[in-house]
């Protein structure tokens, strides 16, 4: 992969669901959305094409808790961010052993989140105490709960909003 378009390219061939965004908006160039059979071949395609890992994280929609990933480009400004929703199980598949520092980002997630990376080496607490088990603190309570459209960052543009007023210059 040589350019961001080789990238959509080879996403299409997965078959992955992929979508341009505003840099200047999102902070990222692409979007994916995942199933979690498809992130470990989507992990080793972006290894093999000289992507690094940015971070992982989870966030607690309505629907569900998601698995946000992100990485980057050595050689060309691309940077995309993956969504996974996770399994029935509270579950999904690592990729710690494609990118070893998904480790302590698979870690971290799952004191946060109870999210089950499986097969992942040493899933043992990494931020809290282990008796602190079932603590999950950044699970939200059931009204504070969002669907993804309500928080993704996008700009807002009212049409009907007026111009804003010229001051006339006095003579």
């Amino acid at each position: 992969m040589e350019s961001k378009d080789s990238v959509i390219a080879a996403f299409k061939q997965v078959p992955i669901k992929v979508q341009e965004v505003d840099f200047a908006q999102r902070g990222y160039h692409l979007e994916i959305m995942l199933e979690p059979g498809q992130l470990r071949d989507f992990a080793q395609l972006l290894r093999t094409g000289n992507f690094y890992l940015s971070f992982i994280s989870g966030l607690h929609l309505a629907t569900g808790i998601d698995v946000s990933y992100q990485f980057a480009n050595y050689a060309f400004p691309c940077r995309l961010l993956a969504h996974v929703s996770v399994d029935a199980d509270n579950s999904l598949p690592t990729i710690a052993d494609i990118f070893h520092g998904a480790n302590w980002h698979e870690r971290e997630t799952k004191d946060f989140y109870g999210v089950i990376f499986r097969d992942h080496p040493n899933l043992k607490p990494l931020l809290l105490a282990e008796d602190m088990e079932d603590l999950k603190p950044l699970l939200k309570k059931e009204p504070a709960l969002k669907d993804r459209a309500a928080i993704t960052r996008v700009e807002k543009i009212a049409e009907d909003k007026p111009a804003p007023a010229v001051k006339k210059e006095e003579a």
